[in-house]
């Protein structure tokens, strides 16, 4: 391995490990996004059920604090559904940050993979020539 290689192996190794770590992240992120749809999907459900729930005759005092209650579960699903976009955004930034090390971690490998198929056919070649070279000097003897 000459000295092309070496000096690029740490910096193979670096990349490899900023993509594993931009990768995690990118799970994390899908997690948490996940987490955040659900939730919004159960606000939502429990609103439908909370309202089909009230049909019933009722004191108006009843209706009120009912009417309120909606509000409030309304208010709670626009705060959700903010943070759902908000995930999402994060996650598409995370993604392309993943895209991105994976890349370089990727051209790497490969300018790596090129310094070894040189350094292969130069040590062909370099044998090769040793190999004409005693074949010649056995011609002489």
């Amino acid at each position: 391995m000459n000295s092309r290689t070496k000096q690029l192996e740490p910096a193979v190794e670096q990349a490899r490990q900023r993509s594993e770590d931009a990768l995690a992240q990118l799970a994390a992120q899908q997690q948490a996004l996940a987490r955040a749809e659900h939730q919004l999907s159960e606000l939502q459900r429990y609103r439908l059920e909370y309202a089909a729930a009230g049909d019933g005759a009722q004191s108006v005092t009843a209706l009120l604090n009912r009417q309120k209650f909606v509000e409030r579960i309304d208010q709670a699903i626009v705060q959700q559904e903010a943070e759902v976009a908000r995930q999402s955004r994060l996650l598409a930034q995370v993604r392309d940050h993943w895209r991105r090390a994976h890349a370089r971690e990727s051209a790497l490998v490969s300018v790596v993979a090129q310094h070894r198929e040189e350094e292969r056919r130069a040590a062909d070649r370099h044998e090769q020539a040793e190999v004409d070279e005693r074949m010649q000097y056995r011609r002489l003897r």
